[in-house]
């Protein structure tokens, strides 16, 4: 395990503390499980704008394909 130096802001430190405290985790602990879960999200995020990205290529190249489809279809009339 790797200890971090680690400057929060007053509010923030003291939110903190209320909250460990409440539920009864070490504030090495909570700050742990907060930066898996913030992790998490920031993973998702990236992953929905990748799918984003690639969603905007694949219908591009859908429609490509779509237009020569027409042309064949109408050069065969």
């Amino acid at each position: 395990m790797k200890a971090v130096p680690l400057k929060l802001d007053d509010a923030l430190f003291r939110e903190v503390e209320e909250l460990s405290k409440a539920l009864q985790t070490p504030r090495n602990r909570y700050i742990n499980k907060a930066l898996e879960y913030y992790n998490r999200m920031m993973k998702r995020e990236i992953l929905a704008r990748q799918l984003a990205e690639e969603s905007v290529l694949c219908r591009e190249e859908s429609m490509k394909v779509l237009g020569e489809f027409e042309q064949l279809e109408g050069s065969n009339d």
